[in-house]
């Protein structure tokens, strides 16, 4: 789908799809003809639902830009959408597309958060003290990754202070997207961190250990820890395997 979007973008080929969808519905109102035709172009139903409502709302208001907001709320809930019919088709798509739309937002949306509870259970389990990114936000912080470790780590030699959870594959392209939008920015503001992606990442991505940011596929087993105090790591602060 990355690869090939553009070309269904296309302004005549939108077009094109939103005149033969608006024919079929014409004829055959009682058929899903939004999720056939995304199937035909070889095109996410929801990605198509998504260009065909907003064609629909530039026709009924042409001199009124469509805004983000307005066009997911109606995908989000269809029967907000004017045109009833389109609506029942929208849904059709959102509900039958396993990879895009606003069902597989909030169903990875829910992996996610169940990932960062199983983060901080073992964080937990190993004594390890740390912030969460609900707690870093009432201290006043805008943009966090979801633990900060108050006292760092260390894992395969290299200092952690931070671990971002991803519950998806790190793919080539999400990875450089995160590095600009989020793990560079961490590194800035934190010092160097790890990342885990929970389904696994290419392998070649785990290139940036020296500049700052560790990537894994589950919690590190083998981790260095500080200790303080004269028990139970003996006199003086060293370092300990946990």
């Amino acid at each position: 789908m990355k690869r090939s979007f553009v070309r269904h973008h296309i302004p005549d080929v939108v077009k094109g799809y939103y005149q033969r969808y608006r024919s079929e519905a014409q004829t055959r109102p009682s058929d899903p003809v939004l999720l056939e035709l995304a199937n035909q172009v070889d095109l996410s139903p929801a990605l198509l639902a998504r260009v065909i409502l907003e064609c629909f709302l530039q026709e009924c208001e042409p001199s009124v830009p469509t805004s983000r907001l307005a066009l997911n709320n109606m995908l989000r809930e269809p029967h907000l959408i004017p045109d009833l019919l389109l609506a029942k088709h929208v849904e059709q798509c959102t509900v039958n597309d396993c990879c895009y739309g606003p069902l597989v937002d909030c169903i990875k949306h829910a992996i996610g958060q169940e990932h960062e509870d199983i983060l901080r259970d073992k964080l937990r389990e190993r004594n390890l003290s740390f912030l969460d990114e609900n707690q870093l936000r009432t201290k006043g912080y805008d943009k966090t990754p979801d633990i900060i470790l108050e006292v760092p780590i260390a894992v395969d030699g290299h200092i952690v202070h931070w671990i971002e959870s991803k519950a998806s594959f790190g793919d080539d392209h999400s990875h450089h997207a995160y590095l600009n939008e989020q793990f560079w920015s961490y590194c800035n503001r934190f010092g160097p961190g790890l990342v885990i992606y929970w389904y696994g990442f290419i392998s070649d991505l785990d290139c940036q250990r020296e500049r700052g940011i560790l990537l894994k596929d589950g919690f590190p087993s083998d981790i260095v820890t500080l200790c303080h105090g004269p028990t139970p790591c003996g006199a003086g602060s060293h370092l300990a395997f946990l």
